[in-house]
């Protein structure tokens, strides 16, 4: 056992993102007050949320399968500082921060989660499978690597509507293997189409590290014999996934066709609420959480810019709040109707 765990345990815990495909990596941004407020608050909505959700499948409110992004949170937030109205995101079955980052009522989501009518597909989709065409939110997918070939064709709906828009299509090191997303890659390409394939890497898939999963983890250079840039962003870091996505945003804009941006992250809890996570040590876990966490970086730059302790308090507290309400919403609105079982069904 010891000798397995140490085969799977990555040398080093440090991110170091590089450019990849010949790309150079863009500077850091600096972001303002502002921003770094908005981020803070936007992460913490995640963070708090994901929490509580823990906390919920753990008493049982919660059933089935439950997927937290508790440490990914910089990348959805960076990347939606990117997009405009119209813009699409799509992703996999760890969705939940995708979701609060597209502006959805976490009321919402959470009463999806308990499986209450009150949920944004009426309590019959459960974590995995949720939609808001209001905040262009496509959904997450349970199957592994389907939400690839869905966001390439958001992205042919735009072109061939000759509009600017462009579609975000997340998935994760573990979904880079299947062969839909190659063949989604050779089109995107082909067509110059709007997408960006943004790859979570979080280095553990469902529970292997990458580095006995993957011939090639440098994932920013899976687009290479599709000509398809791509580079390394360090996916702790939300002002790092601002400057790519900004650089990748304009690119499709442009048209110019796909580009890959490989977010280089690292998720706290195990692959889903059942899995233990003994692939990796505490000890590594603890060192990513303390040196590189997303949320404290934005906190340690505030306190420079002399915000107050105080305000940062107000703003966890007032976060708190709504996701408490959330919780409390979910926990007391009614199931679904019986009926529901024969609406929105193919037949």
């Amino acid at each position: 056992m010891a000798a397995s765990k140490k085969r799977d345990t990555p040398a080093g815990n440090e991110i170091q993102p590089r450019s990849g495909n010949g790309s150079q990596h863009p500077a850091i941004l600096e972001f303002s007050k502002d921003q770094e407020l908005r981020a803070l608050r936007d992460m913490l909505l995640i963070r708090r949320f994901e929490e509580k959700a823990g906390q919920l499948y753990g008493m049982g409110a919660i059933g089935g399968f439950c997927h937290l992004y508790i440490g990914q949170e910089a990348i959805v937030v960076g990347m939606q500082m990117t997009l405009k109205q119209g813009d699409q995101v799509i992703t996999g079955y760890r969705d939940h921060g995708h979701m609060l980052a597209c502006g959805m009522d976490p009321k919402g989501v959470m009463a999806e989660l308990t499986g209450r009518h009150g949920g944004y597909s009426k309590g019959k989709g459960g974590s995995m499978h949720m939609f808001s065409k209001e905040k262009n939110f496509y959904g997450g997918h349970g199957i592994v690597g389907a939400q690839v070939s869905l966001g390439t064709g958001l992205a042919f709906a735009n072109r061939y509507h000759g509009n600017d828009l462009v579609s975000l299509a997340y998935f994760g090191d573990g979904a880079s293997n299947q062969g839909q997303v190659y063949e989604s890659f050779n089109m995107a390409q082909l067509w110059k189409l709007p997408v960006i394939y943004v790859i979570e890497n979080n280095r553990y898939a469902m529970g292997t590290s990458v580095q006995r999963s993957s011939a090639q983890t440098d994932f920013s250079r899976r687009g290479v014999s599709f000509n398809i840039p791509g580079e390394q962003v360090d996916g702790m870091d939300v002002r790092a996934v601002k400057a790519a996505g900004d650089k990748a945003v304009a690119h499709c804009r442009a048209g110019n066709g796909p580009y890959i941006l490989e977010m280089q992250t690292y998720r706290y809890r195990g692959h889903s609420m059942s899995d233990p996570a003994k692939y990796r040590t505490r000890e590594e876990v603890d060192k990513v959480r303390s040196d590189q966490d997303p949320i404290e970086q934005v906190r340690q730059r505030l306190l420079a810019l002399k915000v107050g302790e105080q305000e940062l308090k107000a703003i966890d507290a007032e976060v708190r709040e709504i996701v408490n309400g959330a919780a409390e919403f979910a926990q007391h609105d009614p199931e679904p109707e019986p009926a529901e079982l024969y609406t929105d069904v193919y037949r």
